[in-house]
């Protein structure tokens, strides 16, 4: 990757000062501006807010973006890499690609992923955590971490399907509008992902089915690990709904499981639900937990994912809008206890 522009404060400054989130701690907020570019991650209660990326850092992504569009595929393809897994074997991905699907809300804030700089702010805050193994994004957000120099050493996931809009008509219709096999080779990316709702109901779930399984088929040819993220879905008074009954869980795993001409590099990212012993016995694909857009308590979210996490097969998590976006707005503690039920 080439060098930081003068005066630009390379992240890796950042984090060798401050490690797992602390960075910046106790300047204050005459230190944090709220102009765009400058959007620190707050804490509530009066506590001081962190600016992991600086005003500076944006102004030079910007300037990427404008002046040298070119050096966005060289810095992808020099930064450094590391084995998809290592280690203990397990896995915790932060996954930030839910806007490309006009998905922005959390909770009861229908907007709260649209503001750039401070996903990208509450991601490179999360990166910092050595407990956290990658990122799962769109090419927008992976390529704006890659610039930022936020990639270096962790597992970038593509997200491939993103056309199955939020709330449009065609919601279940999920086109490939995101990476395929290929960009994800060429900007050396270490794994894929791809969504697969099934809806019973739905004609667009076969040309769905049918693109997923050439999705695998060519992943596995380019030996590129690929996340399948299975659903049931249904439309209820308007809207797509998953379907979490154990039974209807089971069921996707089955189907998502023969997608493609081979499954060698297939993986499952699934939700937690009831009697998720049962979940696992009906498939031997390595299996990571999702963590969705949960009303429940932080401590029962934690329970359910620890005592998930102890089944055979299940080897971590991918969660983004719960640990991004947590009820007391502590990114750093919230990553920090899904690391530990990870990594120990």
């Amino acid at each position: 990757m080439s060098a930081p522009e003068a005066g630009v404060q390379p992240l890796d400054s950042l984090r060798s000062r401050g490690g797992q989130g602390e960075a910046l701690r106790g300047q204050g907020e005459a230190a944090v501006s709220r102009e765009p570019g400058e959007a620190a991650v707050s804490r509530e209660q009066g506590q001081a807010s962190r600016a992991v990326i600086t005003a500076d850092e944006f102004a030079r992504l910007r300037r990427v973006r404008q002046h040298d569009p070119a050096s966005v595929a060289v810095t992808l393809q020099s930064r450094t890499r590391r084995p998809l897994v290592r280690g203990d074997g397990r896995l915790f991905i932060v996954a930030a690609d839910h806007p490309a699907r006009g998905a922005l809300g959390v909770r009861s804030d229908p907007v709260a992923m649209a503001d750039r700089y401070d996903l990208l702010q509450r991601l490179a805050l999360a990166l910092q955590n050595p407990g956290v193994d990658g990122v799962l994004g769109t090419p927008d957000i992976i390529e704006d971490l890659a610039v930022l120099g936020a990639l270096d050493g962790k597992v970038a996931v593509g997200s491939m399907n993103r056309g199955g809009l939020r709330g449009a008509s065609f919601e279940l219709d999920d086109r490939y509008t995101a990476y395929n096999v290929d960009s994800m080779v060429r900007s050396r990316l270490d794994a894929a992902k791809l969504l697969v709702r099934i809806g019973l109901d739905d004609d667009a779930t076969a040309r769905t089915l049918e693109q997923s399984a050439r999705a695998v088929t060519e992943s596995a040819r380019a030996q590129l690990p690929i996340l399948l993220e299975p659903f049931v879905s249904e439309r209820v008074d308007g809207r797509i709904v998953n379907d979490l009954s154990t039974d209807a869980v089971i069921t996707s795993v089955a189907i998502a499981s023969g997608l493609g001409a081979s499954s060698a590099y297939s993986w499952l990212k699934l939700p937690v639900v009831d009697d998720m012993e049962r979940v696992m016995a009906a498939t031997t694909l390595p299996t990571l937990l999702l963590g969705g857009d949960s009303d429940a308590k932080p401590d029962e979210t934690y329970a359910s994912w620890a005592s998930a996490l102890a089944l055979p097969g299940v080897h971590g998590l991918v969660v983004g809008r719960t640990l991004l976006y947590p009820h007391d707005d502590d990114v750093a503690k919230a990553v920090g206890t899904a690391a530990s039920l990870v990594h120990g």
